[in-house]
């Protein structure tokens, strides 16, 4: 007999939380398979994991993220899948009743909220909050009302064939899966049921996460992140489905990335700025103060030029000892 829910966990070094994250998946009231993919690890997580009989255990060769959870899912029998990062954690009872939820209304996704941690503080409570457009949501309506992949419960045989993508033609978008996949499920235009509380509890901290990086890294996180959008506005507009709900949630997504761009390579953020305003022409930067009057005031172009001048100038003078 299949267990009801899988649970599907990457982790690389990350001995210091997994076994929360394990421990949370547990139950005695449901079948839950719970799959670890240890890639690679370095820190004696597979000595630890060969203590636990109750988990599947895959040997990774360090090939990242979407590699694992793809070799997870190709052997991972629930009829339920969960994909949860190796420094998160359950809350009590989310696959019970995410499970419950879902096989009464025939679900293919069971969505529902978020509790924010630093380390093990809780900050900050982000319920699941209504919507008439799940793709407007996943593409970043109100980026204060989203939620986390890693809370949804997914029907397996709904998204068995939609793959952890490592790369698109001419695009490695390894760091940017989960958002890729997210927004590929909303495409197929799932069946949603609402979990009330949150399930997942959602952990911020100063090092790597599995999925992201920092320094130079984080550059390649970024630009993945545009192409993912090029790619499912694409298929949006060739579908006849880019509303202009969709234009305008997909143009508040991509303006950070716009900003954030502008600070080494003027020409092509202004090309992702020229982007945003072909798709919601209405646009107006969520920027406050001074800096947003300047966007509204001048445009993109000539306020960001403003803006490496100010640094060009801060950093011609002498430096303090």
């Amino acid at each position: 007999m299949n267990p009801d829910v899988s649970v599907i966990i990457p982790s690389r070094n990350r001995l210091w939380s997994l076994p929360q994250s394990v421990a949370s998946c547990r139950s005695t009231r449901i079948s839950v398979e719970i799959i670890v993919v240890d890639d690679a690890s370095t820190d004696g997580t597979a000595g630890w994991l060969k203590s636990q009989n109750d988990v599947v255990t895959i040997s990774g060769e360090g090939w990242g993220k979407p590699w694992a959870v793809a070799k997870a899912l190709s052997v991972a029998k629930g009829t339920f899948v969960r994909f949860l990062d190796s420094d998160d954690w359950l809350t009590p009872g989310a696959n019970e009743e995410q499970f419950a939820i879902g096989e009464r209304g025939n679900a293919d996704l069971v969505v529902s909220g978020y509790h924010l941690y630093r380390d093990q503080t809780l900050i900050q409570t982000f319920p699941w909050e209504p919507t008439d457009d799940f793709v407007a949501r996943q593409l970043g309506e109100d980026p204060t009302k989203g939620s986390h992949y890693s809370a949804f419960l997914f029907r397996r045989s709904f998204v068995q064939d939609i793959p952890h993508r490592t790369h698109f033609p001419a695009a490695d978008f390894a760091s940017r899966d989960d958002r890729c996949f997210v927004l590929e499920v909303a495409l197929r235009k799932p069946v949603i049921a609402v979990h009330a509380e949150p399930a997942l509890c959602h952990r911020h901290h100063d090092r790597d996460r599995l999925q992201f990086a920092s320094g130079l890294r984080s550059v390649g996180t970024n630009i993945q992140h545009l192409l993912i959008y090029r790619q499912i506005l694409s298929m949006l507009n060739r579908a006849g489905e880019l509303t202009p709900r969709r234009r305008h949630a997909a143009a508040n997504a991509l303006w950070p990335l716009a900003t954030w761009i502008g600070y080494s390579h003027a020409r092509e953020a202004a090309e992702v700025s020229d982007w945003i305003y072909e798709l919601d022409p209405k646009f107006v930067p969520p920027v406050p103060g001074l800096l947003g009057i300047l966007y509204r005031k001048l445009g993109f172009r000539r306020t960001q030029r403003l803006l490496r001048y100010r640094r060009a100038a801060i950093n011609s003078l002498p430096k303090r000892r």
